[in-house]
């Protein structure tokens, strides 16, 4: 924008893996997925401003764990987007960082994703969205999920998305004992197990329903994950038995565990008693994005 004085700000929220079966895997080594996702109103945030050059500042809780070096996902986000359009990539990218990194929730991808609205705006584009699904997918195989920040079935790779229809309103609590798992070690470890394919029929009247068809579907990655790192095991045992937890699982590869709740007020208690358990973990409440 030529007048533009001030920066634009976009959300890049946490995205959670309500259940995620591994179906198969190609011939290239990429494994094939079915996994219900949704939006958390927990996450970073990505500002823009314009700036003769292209850069990128860090901060938040963790900031420090990042690098402003050119892989970063974010730079990446906007050169790509730049580009895409002829453009001269130049702006002032401030990242503030308040997921964990690497944690199973797609912050990463999430921020890339918050990086192109924002930058759009700035730069007065208006890109396709089939075009900028295809960028997206560029960048990673959750960068399209995310750009699109709403509930969805992910399948193949992650390049084959159905919006879902609305989801009862739910409140989830995120806990993340902040143990680092390798996602290349979860995907090698000889307790993957695959799920076969199988129907997709979501019950959607109302948070206990749901509940119970999520409990009839799993995580793939969780008993690895546990294996590699047993914390999580602790985690999720903490949240199944937390009054009004409708559902534990861990999202990803790990080592973020959620619980599902169908108030908001019961949420934001279960966080308190966490933080009380367990001063260490990363713990946050919010919820579930429509």
């Amino acid at each position: 924008m030529s007048e533009q004085s001030s920066s634009l700000a976009a959300f890049a929220p946490a995205k959670i893996n309500l259940f995620l079966e591994v179906t198969g895997r190609r011939a290239d080594g990429y494994h094939l997925l079915d996994s219900l996702v949704v939006f958390a109103g927990i996450g970073d945030s990505v500002a823009v401003a314009p700036a003769e050059r292209l850069e990128l500042h860090l901060d938040g809780p963790f900031g420090a764990g990042l690098a402003a070096e050119p892989d970063n996902l974010v730079l990446r986000a906007a050169r790509a987007l730049a580009e895409n359009h002829g453009i001269a990539a130049q702006a002032s990218i401030r990242l503030t960082k308040r997921l964990p990194i690497a944690s199973g929730i797609g912050g990463g991808s999430s921020d890339a994703a918050a990086a192109l609205r924002a930058l759009s705006a700035l730069w007065n584009l208006s890109p396709d969205p089939a075009s900028l699904q295809e960028l997206a997918l560029g960048l990673g195989a959750d960068v399209p999920a995310c750009l699109l920040a709403r509930p969805l079935r992910m399948e193949g790779i992650g390049d084959r998305l159905t919006p879902l229809a609305p989801l009862p309103p739910l409140s989830v609590l995120l806990v993340n004992p902040l143990r680092p798992v390798p996602t290349g070690q979860v995907f090698r470890h000889p307790a993957l197990v695959f799920s076969g394919a199988r129907p997709f029929e979501p019950d959607l009247d109302g948070p206990a329903r749901f509940a119970g068809f999520l409990r009839g579907r799993r995580n793939d990655l969780e008993a690895p994950a546990i294996a590699i790192e047993p914390e999580i095991g602790r985690v999720l045992s903490l949240l199944e038995n937390l009054p009004g937890s409708l559902l534990a699982r861990m999202s990803g590869s790990g080592a973020t565990c959620f619980a599902l709740f169908a108030e908001a007020a019961a949420a934001d208690l279960a966080a308190r008693r966490m933080r009380e358990i367990e001063p260490s973990w990363w713990v946050a409440a919010g919820p579930v994005l429509p």
